[in-house]
């Protein structure tokens, strides 16, 4: 995407996941699947295309034989159900190619169906694992005369909610800004008066409609700065936002993205989550009211506060190790949260080491120590664990630790834990490599 919003810690961890050339990470916001996004524009007046979904060949041949039977559709397109872009280009993981196909009978559909339902598609924002693809989307074809680009989010640079659009749709949007930056649109929207008449029919014409058809794009426009305001929506991506051969205005694929923290208003959004979608991890943190965020590397870091995060990530790479992950339990974890943390990241297969680094302030001490303990005798951990307790009954935590007969590696400063941690990662990868069985067992 173009532009996005995050809140302030997510930005900051950005910043710094950019800086040190971290690969990937998982930011929570609801995405809906196509489907659903043409089903939530269809109910607030938009034009978008005629379809249904289908989780069996079966039935995506009998929804085919139905438009074919009834509207007088001569194509259709069925198109994988997956949270991520690309799909056009990307290729299931058993080498069926491409994410959307147009097909031209019934058998045809079942046929590409089968070879999408219950596969992997593997695209440039999946990862070499790809997704799941369990839902296909068989909708009516249109003919395009002419494709643009449209897209609302919030941005901090116009301190409120901007439209992006560019008269060069249907492409890759990031490629364009980058080499003709003067292509792109932006134009800020007053949040007491929402998209003005005026304002939407100037955004119309820049996007190159003309006629009857300026009007329509500007009611469309306006509809879709309804849908973005009304419920919280972080971004809202049309790509294509098209005009037909017949001279409509059409949004023909879309993205929506929503702010989680704004869902407890929308609960009418929260029941389309498609945790399937999702990092496993990442739902469990979730559904435990924790701040994680995967990342490449084969240290894990437990920790409270995004602050202290990124500064623990730092000492990491400056002692020449890479965080596996951003885990904030937050200022009033729980025992069972620390348990839970421990479990998120220890059914990390790349995790060598994990690293706690907890200052104590609304998070006590002594309760860190006792979801640590409680963590290791109940999950079996084996995994290395250097421990770094600062703060609010310190010496209680200190105390619960020695007192539970686990042997674990306890330091006085960050940048001594951050050298311990690198070490014996360091050791566990290399052990690895050469096929030498190392064992950290705990308790010993």
């Amino acid at each position: 995407m173009l532009l996005r919003s995050f809140s302030q810690p997510l930005k900051q961890v950005n910043r710094v996941i950019k800086q040190s050339s971290y690969l990937k990470i998982q930011r929570r916001n609801l995405n809906l699947h196509e489907y659903q996004s043409q089903q939530l524009m269809r109910e607030h007046g938009l034009k978008v295309a005629k379809g249904s979904t289908a989780t069996t060949p079966e039935e995506a041949e009998n929804i085919a034989k139905a438009f074919f039977a009834f509207s007088g559709e001569t194509d259709l397109v069925v198109k994988a159900q997956v949270l991520a872009g690309g799909r056009g280009k990307g290729v299931f993981d058993n080498q069926f190619k491409s994410g959307i196909h147009v097909c031209t009978s019934p058998d045809e559909v079942k046929n590409v169906s089968s070879q999408m339902l219950g596969h992997r598609l593997i695209t440039k924002q999946t990862g070499e694992n790809g997704k799941p693809c369990n839902i296909v989307y068989i909708c009516e074809r249109k003919y395009v005369r002419r494709e643009t680009y449209l897209a609302i989010t919030m941005d901090r640079e116009y301190q409120g909610p901007v439209i992006v659009g560019s008269a060069e749709g249907g492409v890759d949007i990031e490629t364009l800004a980058r080499e003709s930056p003067d292509k792109i649109i932006k134009e800020p929207v007053n949040i007491e008066l929402g998209v003005t008449d005026e304002q939407a029919q100037r955004l119309a014409k820049a996007l190159g409609f003309t006629g009857r058809r300026t009007v329509l794009a500007g009611q469309q426009i306006q509809k879709l700065f309804q849908i973005f305001w009304e419920n919280d929506a972080t971004l809202i991506e049309v790509n294509p936002f098209a005009e037909t051969a017949e001279g409509e205005v059409i949004c023909l694929d879309a993205k929506l993205n929503f702010d989680d923290n704004a869902l407890f208003r929308h609960p009418e959004l929260a029941v389309m989550r498609d945790k399937t979608q999702e990092d496993p991890r990442d739902v469990a943190a979730y559904e435990h009211d924790l701040n994680y965020i995967g990342l490449s590397g084969n240290i894990a870091c437990l920790v409270n506060g995004a602050g202290l995060a990124m500064a623990t990530m730092d000492l990491i790479k400056l002692h020449g190790g890479s965080p596996a992950n951003f885990l904030d339990i937050g200022g009033g974890a729980s025992e069972r949260q620390v348990l839970e943390a421990f479990r998120i990241i220890s059914n990390d297969p790349n995790v060598k080491g994990i690293l706690v680094n907890i200052f104590g302030g609304i998070m006590r001490c002594d309760i860190m120590a006792l979801g640590l303990v409680n963590a290791i005798k109940q999950l079996g951990l084996k995994v290395p664990v250097v421990v770094r307790l600062h703060g609010t009954n310190v010496e209680k935590g200190k105390q619960i630790i020695e007192q539970s007969g686990l042997r674990l590696i306890a330091t006085q400063s960050l940048e001594e834990a951050a050298s311990q941690v690198v070490k014996i990662a360091d050791i566990m990868e290399v052990a690895e490599t050469i096929h030498l069985k190392v064992s950290f067992e705990l308790p010993l």
